[in-house]
């Protein structure tokens, strides 16, 4: 899993809310796209027109924001269907962090698995984040700029703020060291294969062949 430290990425700016793991990714690109070219089909009703050419409308098409790392949205982002393919492709889209004011709980646990940080902010600080970058669009490339820092749990904008976020210990040192959940087991082996040892010991017939 690749590890999350910090981050420093345009952010771009999607004003929805009750974004489902649908709109993500569509069902029927889940069943026949590998895993490396899910991000070419990411929120694909919404980024291409039916001839398949781009829409000027989204927002990570547009010039400022088609480089993003961080995309900034509303509440209740990846609700629905627990389908791990959604957070395959916002990574395969170059996106790194998602900022929201809620998560969908599967959708959060999957994006801890696979090294994409969900960050999540009270709405009235992710509503100012998001006009601040819809006015930025238009600016110079530094005002869309965001710094997270998992370590210091702070992400810094470029107009001055500091927001500080919460994330479990857990999470926060799965992210770091780039352990998924069963890396991060295998880092208690000793204990795992002493535990064993005292059961051959004391359940001796649980271990015969």
């Amino acid at each position: 899993m690749q590890r999350f430290d910090t981050l420093h990425a345009v952010a771009a700016p999607y004003p929805q809310s009750d974004v489902d793991t649908d709109r993500i990714i569509r069902v029927e690109r889940c069943a026949r796209v590998p895993r490396e070219e899910m991000g070419r089909w990411a929120f694909e009703v919404e980024r291409y027109r039916p001839d398949g050419s781009e829409s000027p409308d989204f927002v990570l098409n547009r010039p400022a924001f088609r480089s993003a790392g961080i995309l900034v949205a509303r509440d209740n982002f990846g609700c629905g269907s627990s389908r791990e393919m959604a957070v395959w492709a916002i990574a395969g889209l170059g996106i790194r962090c998602v900022v929201a004011s809620s998560f969908g709980p599967i959708f959060r646990g999957n994006c801890i698995q696979n090294g994409l940080l969900p960050l999540a902010l009270d709405a009235g600080t992710v509503d100012g984040l998001l006009a601040r970058l819809a006015e930025a669009a238009e600016g110079e490339p530094a005002g869309r700029m965001l710094r997270v820092d998992l370590r210091a749990r702070q992400l810094a904008t470029p107009w001055g703020e500091v927001h500080g976020f919460d994330i479990d210990p857990v999470e926060r040192r799965s992210l770091l060291e780039g352990l998924d959940a069963i890396a991060l087991t295998l880092q208690r082996r000793g204990e795992i294969d002493a535990f064993q040892a005292r059961q051959q010991q004391a359940r001796p017939w649980v271990y015969r062949s």
